[in-house]
């Protein structure tokens, strides 16, 4: 994808692409013009020797302290080195790309005082695929993700280490072989690049985009566990959703309408004596569309964010003023994760349920625990347990983030969001429902089989072929370990998105 960054704002679809392969990122002309009128208010800042914050003061607590005007690139620098003090495991490539992405995004649009020199060698890093080594802890989501965005900025002026090409190497010599000179950073640019919500809002995106994962592989589990225990599709009727008005309880609805179409099975019991099927097949469309709402709802968070700026002082050239404010403070994304997160754990609590209804013989009307012979052969019993396993951990995870603060850089940042925890930890949810679904899809795939010869729905069936390829069927006690990270990894890669492309936020536009 060829990115041009001007007046028109980065779209969901754009970030999706972004995240899921390299980009090529260039400034367009207006994007040039705002970014060097800003950098040359910042300088005539400099030359009058009005005292502004983080231009040529200290930082934090001790903003008092003025700073000379020879010693202006070496605070910068210093900002730099002392900020980068991360811990924990890297974030992968693609986060990484993203947060660079948004940051040239953010100080594309005039207001940080930055040169341009500065946003041309973030795009050459971009565009050479050269990402900075970025640990994942270390940011409490106020005055911006310091020490993170430290870690990115530390590659500009070639210290550090960097990523190229999946391998590790110090970021001057990643630098020299591109043909990319680092940086003498200038008045404020250290600050610009640390001030910001780029990590946090990455975090968050990833998590956005594998949510619609897992969320599409579920509604396609949930149709072929309807199927497999013989269940009604009228819950799912578009007039019932109608009366009700919530946008995603329709939109699920309508998906699970598509996906049942034409079905055999359902054919087969049309005019069975069953009045009500368990809620966890029943309320599909109240649950899942319910969890949907709250996608879209974080999406148009994000979006705003990812085209927001971010950083501290803010130079508005209209007016020839300065300002200090408190943008870099992390609380709509952290509010926004913390709201995903129980939609995660949602999805994956139902799809639990549905499992232990598959299993259940006197509920589905299936063998026993999805198996020929049982008490010689246990079948799904302990992916049951693993999946209910899962689904209590997430009820942990899903405990908000951003309730927590804890004052910091001696009480001047006394109220902290902590959005990048709450968007790293959806991740730790999301491993875990693709694994529940995983486990759903397996069980359900049995329970259709199970009603041969009759066939499920066309698109029911064409899943079905694409689980045996990486699961034999279930005829007699074995490991499902492997079986369920194979599927697990088509649930996390998308692979039953186009089933249901059309509700999901960042495909449907």
């Amino acid at each position: 994808m060829k990115l041009t960054v001007d007046n028109q704002l980065v779209t969901l679809d754009e970030l999706r692409r972004a995240w899921l392969e390299p980009v090529t990122v260039e400034l367009g002309d207006e994007a040039r013009r705002r970014i060097a009128e800003s950098n040359e208010l910042i300088d005539e800042v400099v030359a009058h020797g009005d005292t502004v914050y983080g231009v040529n003061t200290g930082f934090g607590q001790l903003a008092s302290e003025r700073v000379s005007d020879d010693e202006l690139a070496h605070l910068q620098e210093n900002l730099v080195r002392s900020h980068a003090v991360g811990v924990g495991e890297e974030l992968d490539d693609a986060v990484v790309r993203l947060v660079m992405l948004m940051k040239v995004v953010a100080l594309a649009e005039g207001f940080s005082g930055v040169r341009l020199q500065l946003v041309e060698t973030l795009c050459a890093l971009i565009n050479a695929e050269i990402y900075p080594l970025i640990p994942s802890r270390g940011s409490v989501g106020a005055s911006g993700d310091l020490a993170p965005l430290a870690h990115m900025a530390g590659a500009l002026i070639g210290i550090g280490e960097v990523r190229v090409g999946g391998n590790i190497v110090p970021a001057p010599i990643a630098l020299k072989e591109a043909g990319i000179e680092p940086l003498q950073l200038a008045p404020k640019e250290g600050l610009a690049l640390l001030n910001g919500t780029q990590v946090s809002t990455a975090l968050a995106l990833a998590a956005v985009f594998r949510t619609e994962n897992v969320l599409a592989a579920a509604l396609m589990a949930g149709a072929m566990s309807s199927d497999a225990i013989k269940g009604s599709d009228v819950p799912f009727d578009r007039r019932i959703q109608i009366v009700r008005g919530h946008g995603g309880q329709i939109a699920v609805a309508g998906v699970l309408r598509d996906l049942m179409r034409d079905s055999e099975i359902r054919a087969s019991h049309a005019e069975c004596h069953r009045v009500q099927d368990p809620y966890s097949i029943r309320c599909q469309p109240q649950v899942v569309g319910a969890c949907l709402d709250v996608l879209r709802h974080v999406c148009k968070v994000l979006e705003t964010e990812a085209n927001a700026v971010t950083d501290n002082p803010l130079v508005f050239v209209d007016s020839g003023a300065v300002l200090s404010g408190g943008n870099f403070h992390a609380e709509p994304v952290a509010l926004a994760a913390d709201y995903l997160a129980l939609a995660i754990a949602e999805i994956g609590a139902l799809s639990e349920r549905r499992i232990a209804l598959l299993i259940d013989a006197h509920l589905s009307g299936l063998p026993a625990f999805l198996v020929e012979e049982g008490g010689l052969n246990s079948g799904f019993m302990m992916a049951q347990v693993t999946a209910a396993a899962l689904a209590s951990e997430n009820k942990s995870h899903a405990h908000p983030a951003s309730v927590d603060s804890l004052p910091t850089s001696a009480n001047q940042e006394d109220h902290v969001s902590m959005a990048a925890f709450a968007a790293r930890r959806l991740h730790t949810m999301i491993d875990n429902v693709a694994d529940i679904v995983a486990i759903e899809l397996l069980a359900a795939a049995q329970g259709i089989e199970f009603r041969r010869p009759a066939k499920s729905s066309p698109p029911i069936e064409e899943v079905v072929v694409g689980i045996r390829a990486l699961s034999p069927p279930y005829d007699q006690d074995r490991s499902l370990a492997a079986d369920i990270r194979r599927v697990a990894a088509t649930v996390d890669a998308g692979a039953y998105c186009r089933y249901a492309e059309s509700v999901l936020p960042s495909l449907s536009r």
